[in-house]
């Protein structure tokens, strides 16, 4: 799975699923899975053009994450951070999208395997 952040003027970008997802109403940064044949950063772009309309330019790798869910599923997670891109945000599969300062990431509750991530980023760590 390839996830970006995707920053601007001391904010990022989070997602909060749907209520009919899997986790519902709970925050994460877009992004999504990695097809045969693609780079995490070609996923990356193409997840987001997919999910929000937008044409990134995807950044630098910022961390990888493997987390094992408690229910058995695992999950292996490549943020990149992405600082600028083309395209109005389209919010076309989230229940809703919001920038909020990176300082306050803390305040959502993210799905487990971000928690980490969002400690870190909350502390001036990363970026």
């Amino acid at each position: 799975m390839a996830a970006a952040l995707i920053l601007r003027a001391g904010e990022v970008l989070i997602g909060q699923r749907r209520a009919d997802q899997p986790m519902a109403l709970q925050w994460e940064f877009p992004g999504g899975k990695i097809e045969s044949g693609e780079s995490p950063e070609q996923a990356l772009a193409r997840e987001l053009d997919e999910e929000l309309g937008i044409k990134a330019v995807v950044g630098k790798r910022v961390t990888r994450i493997r987390h094992n869910y408690r229910h058995g599923g695992a999950v292996d997670l490549q943020f990149f951070a992405v600082h600028e891109f083309t395209g109005e945000i389209d919010n076309r599969i989230f229940h809703q999208v919001r920038w909020t300062k990176l300082e306050e990431l803390t305040n959502y509750e993210f799905l487990a395997a971000d928690r980490g991530l969002i400690r870190d980023l909350a502390a001036g760590k990363l970026l």
